[in-house]
Formats: C-alpha cells, structure tokens, sequence
C-alpha cells in the first residue's frame, strides 16, 4: 500500500488556514462518500476522476508548486470568458478557483450585502477563511466582469487575495461593438500574462494551446453525445464531475482519461448496459455554473428517480460548444479567432440572448429529455429573468419546465426534493 502523502507542509507554506482547511476537506470528504461513492454500476473509469477528487488539494497542488518551480505561472479563474488557451501560450498553467460552496459566509458578508448571489460570497468566503490552495498558489488571479455584482466584488477582492488581479471587461451584446470590447479585453489579458510569466506569446505558442484545449472540448463532445444514450450509461453526477474536473486538471492527462471514459461508454452502450432502466425519466439542467462542490440539484434529480443527460451550463455544453480555429499566421489574426469562438457562449450576460433557448432545445431534444429543469442561483438576476423566457421556448415545444432558485446551503433540500419528485411523477403520468 502507497504510504499517504502529508501534505501540510505545503498548505502552511502556502498560507492556509489549516485547522478550517481539516473542517472543509472532512466535509467535502464526507459529501463526496454519500454522493458519488454510494453510486452502483458506475464505470471503471470515473475511478481516475474520484482519484482527482481524493487529491484535488493535495497532488494537483503540489503539481502547481512544482510547475510554478520549474518557471510556469499559475492562473486562476472563475468564468469560462477567461481562455486557457492564452494561459498554455505563456506558459501558464489555468486552473478553477473555489467557489461552489456554503463556506466562510459570515466573513463574506462583513465586506459584501446579504443578497449577494451564493458564487460571489463563495469565492469571498474561500478567500477570507485562507481555505483554497488554488488561489494561494496563484500569480495572477483573472476576474469577468459578466454581471454588476462580481465587477464591482472584484473592486474589494483584489485587495483581499496576495496575487495580482485583472477583471476582463465583457460585452453585454454580440454585436461589432461588442467584438470589439472582448477583442480589447483578451489583450489585455495578453500584456498581463506576458508581463507575469515574462514569456512572450508567439504564434506557435498560441496555436499549440488552442491545439489542446480543443482536444479537451472535443473529448467533452463526445462524452455529451455518448449519455445521451437510452438506458443511460452513466450518472449525471459522473458526467457532471468531468464537466467540474474539466477547469482543475492537467489538459492532456484530462483529455486522455475523457476519452478512455468514453471509450468504456461505447461499450456500454453497445451492450445496452445502462446504470437506470430505459424508461427512467431523462432531464436536462439549464441555467448557472455548478462548481465544485454543489452537486445539491443534480443528487436529488437523480436520487428522485430521474437521470441528468445534459446541462446547459457553463459547466456543461454551454462552456464546452464550439472549437477555435488554429488558422493565423499572426497572434493578432488567432485572438481574432478566440473571441470569434468565445463570443458564441450564451451567457445570460449578453442581450438579447435567444440563442441560449435555442441551444437548450437543441440539448433536450439531442438527448430525447422528458423535461427541464432551470437552475438559478439567488440574486443571479440575469439567469433569474431569463427564466420564463427560456420556459416558454421549452413549453411551447412540449417540454415540461420546473424553476428553481437556490444557494449553496443544504437548508432547502427537503423542499427542493419534494419539487423535484412532483415533476418527475408529473413527467411518468
């Protein structure tokens, strides 16, 4: 047996708080166990991404000390606006910051309003209580500014972290003029990151980092196709993970464990081993990002009798749709693809946004769902509002919607449950 790392001499160095740290890793710990370990019939292969998850503060950090070492930066980030592409290209390594969790909340609130949405306090709270490595482990800590409560959050939060910050100023419509403000802020994000890592980012740099993200975008695209499979081959949780696990692990070892997953999958699917009957209902999520850890939603869907086959969601398709062209033979013409690709998303940022309804549709339909459910979290105004718009798309074409509001705290869960199994005894009449 492989004698257990101790990794406290790195989380000191880097800044934790060790005794919360203990509380947080034996929570998460515990929740993982009851949520994912519980499962039955998972595939062998999410084997590799609960190994990620058993180490996600422990190897994957020590794996940023040492690149950080050996001369790479460490950029963190909490939007999919923030291309990792351009990260690889100056020799940079991208990673997720914490930020999905019911943590440090009464710290948050010392320097930010109530009804502020969960993401933000989060992010604060992981911050203030020096609980995430990640951001310890930080040079440069890039922000978005997609709604008015993170942009003006970032005016206090960047006083509050030890690394440097830049807020990438967004477009709010998908328009010349709004080409031209995300053109802006991508070189903007250019000079930082030359600046930091002291690289300059060349168009062969840059073209192999779209190279590899590309390759991880593809191997999501054929992981969203394969459960879309009836009886479905795998969790929504299980594919949910890889969505999460997506912005914390190395690109290519990621890229290559997603494809041995699929590879199991077709398998699967060729036998018609499903983990739920076939006649179980099938559900697509809509609306905001679920980070690490906020598996809340997707466990009691699928603990209700119901089986997740899609998300329209930053973590989901949403973040993951379209590829970026490598053609260029300039850093100015292959920037000029990446806000071409990133301004496709369909951010509740940008108005008008029909195209996120459409997308949805496209999802549920692909994955022949018998309804949606639309996630949003309290005081996420922009996801809020969109709401009914997106319901009436789905109604309209006989898809059955259910809204929920909610935050990052388990006090809801018994109401959301019995929601969740009123729509989905709804769905089985």
């Amino acid at each position: 047996m492989t004698e257990a790392i101790d990794y406290r001499p790195m989380w000191n160095e880097l800044g934790l708080d060790l005794e919360k740290h203990d509380a947080l890793l034996g929570v998460l710990g515990q929740v993982y166990t009851d949520i994912y370990l519980s499962q039955k019939n998972r595939p062998d292969g999410m084997s590799y991404f609960d190994f990620v998850m058993s180490e996600v503060h422990g190897l994957r950090i020590k794996e940023l000390v040492d690149a950080k070492a050996a001369g790479k930066i460490v950029v963190g980030s909490f939007c999919v606006f923030v291309p990792e592409e351009l990260v690889l290209a100056a020799n940079g390594v991208n990673v997720g910051l914490c930020a999905g969790a019911d943590f440090g909340t009464e710290h948050a609130e010392r320097y930010l309003p109530r009804n502020t949405c969960a993401l933000i306090k989060s992010f604060f709270g992981f911050s203030l209580e020096k609980v995430c490595p990640y951001l310890e482990s930080c040079d440069l800590v890039v922000g978005e500014n997609t709604c008015d409560g993170k942009k003006k959050s970032y005016e206090i939060f960047r006083d509050i972290i030890k690394g440097e910050f830049i807020a990438l100023d967004m477009p709010n419509t998908k328009s010349s003029e709004g080409r031209e403000v995300l053109k802006r802020a991508y070189l903007d994000l250019v000079a930082s990151l030359e600046r930091v890592s002291g690289k300059a980012i060349t168009v062969d740099s840059l073209k192999a980092g779209i190279d590899t993200v590309n390759k991880k975008r593809t191997a999501m695209h054929r992981l969203a196709k394969l459960r879309r499979a009836n009886p479905a081959p795998i969790s929504g949780l299980d594919a949910l993970l890889a969505n999460q696990v997506f912005f914390y692990d190395d690109p290519e070892r990621f890229t290559d464990s997603v494809n041995k997953l699929c590879d199991e999958i077709e398998q699967r699917i060729e036998k018609k081993a499903g983990i739920v009957p076939a006649t179980t209902p099938r559900i697509v999520i809509s609306g905001c990002p679920m980070a690490v850890p906020n598996w809340k939603l997707p466990s009691i869907i699928e603990s209700a009798g119901a089986i997740v086959v899609g998300e329209e969601s930053c973590i989901g398709e949403r973040g993951t749709q379209n590829l970026v062209s490598a053609e260029g033979a300039s850093v100015d013409e292959l920037i000029d693809n990446l806000v071409d690709r990133y301004l496709t998303i369909d951010c509740a940022v940008f108005t008008p946004n029909r195209t996120r309804a459409e997308h949805a549709l496209q999802i549920a339909k692909d994955a022949k769902a018998d309804g949606v459910i639309h996630y949003a979290l309290q005081f996420c105004a922009p996801y809020q509002i969109e709401a009914p718009l997106l319901e009436r798309s789905m109604e309209e074409s006989g898809l059955p919607v259910l809204r929920i509001d909610t935050d990052y705290s388990q006090e809801d869960v018994e109401q959301l449950r019995t929601r969740v199994e009123a729509f989905i005894e709804q769905i089985r009449r």
